[in-house]
């Protein structure tokens, strides 16, 4: 990272008001979303037809959730404190109460939800979350939870913990892996889920982050997992994920191909064969 601001101040990102986002989707939306995580690169394969044709009965990928009431790239606002050069997508979890309907009107209410300073040099860890509430009900939908690595923001003088505990996957061999190649464009076109982090299309941008060109979003890497999960461990039936987690270890390239092992129990991990680098790990998909 080059040139990235040095100072951090504490204060200004737990006081900053996270925007509550009233958000009215409609089918369209729903197979954006499912084209822009990769579906349908196989036009021959009816099971993934159910998330992209409209004259079916069409179902969401579970992953949507964390594109609803979505309040943007926050962390980049000036007012938060933070240089968003700084901000790593460190963790990612989804909690579906419900199916998610593929149509709706619905409010996501984003919180932070602690602060972790690991020390002089070092990370501060943030972790947020969001829930994704039907706006005429309020029943709850889907709880979504992440973290961010904020780089050098460490040595605040914050609580060291507590910190969530990780999903350790099986050290036998995944009982299957599922390859799926993204196109490189992808990026661009995921943005249009409302995540517009210019580290994702301005290759000047991901060059002062110390990528040598716009990176996948984590969100859509996380999308691409789900596919996966569906695919190899649920028949394409996304009514039978309830919960999926998973740590980010290393950026994906728009255009490279994610390889997801996948455990009977639930557990993965992601690689990019071109790079043999771990993408994702200690992943874990609880299904009903």
């Amino acid at each position: 990272m080059t040139g990235a601001a040095t100072t951090f101040d504490p204060a200004r990102l737990l006081a900053y008001p996270i925007p509550e986002v009233e958000q009215s989707f409609t089918a369209k939306d729903t197979i954006l979303y499912a084209l822009s995580i990769g579906l349908g690169q196989d036009p021959l394969d009816e099971q993934q037809l159910r998330y992209l044709d409209h004259h079916r009965a069409l179902a969401a990928v579970p992953s949507q959730a964390v594109v609803l009431g979505y309040p943007g790239f926050w962390i980049g606002n000036p007012a938060t404190g933070v240089d968003p050069r700084c901000a790593l997508h460190g963790e990612q979890e989804i909690a579906l109460h419900r199916p998610l309907p593929v149509s709706g009107w619905i409010v996501g209410k984003t919180r932070i939800t602690s602060l972790i300073d690991k020390g002089p040099g070092k990370a501060a860890l943030l972790y947020t979350e969001r829930r994704i509430v039907d706006a005429e009900s309020g029943a709850l939908i889907a709880t979504t939870s992440m973290s961010h690595f904020l780089r050098g923001c460490g040595g605040f003088g914050g609580p060291d913990g507590p910190v969530p505990p990780v999903h350790a996957v099986p050290t036998a061999a995944p009982d299957l892996t599922i390859e799926l190649t993204t196109r490189p464009e992808q990026a661009l076109l995921y943005r249009l889920n409302g995540d517009d982090n210019p580290l994702h299309a301005d290759p000047k941008r991901a060059a002062e982050a110390g990528f040598s060109r716009p990176i996948l979003h984590g969100l859509c890497t996380f999308g691409v997992i789900c596919h996966a999960v569906l695919r190899g461990l649920l028949d394409y039936d996304a009514a039978r994920l309830k919960r999926m987690k998973l740590r980010f270890s290393a950026p994906v390239y728009p255009g490279e191909t994610i390889a997801v092992d996948l455990w009977r129990d639930g557990s993965f991990q992601a690689r990019v064969p071109e790079r043999d680098v771990l993408v994702a790990t200690n992943g874990l998909a609880v299904t009903g």
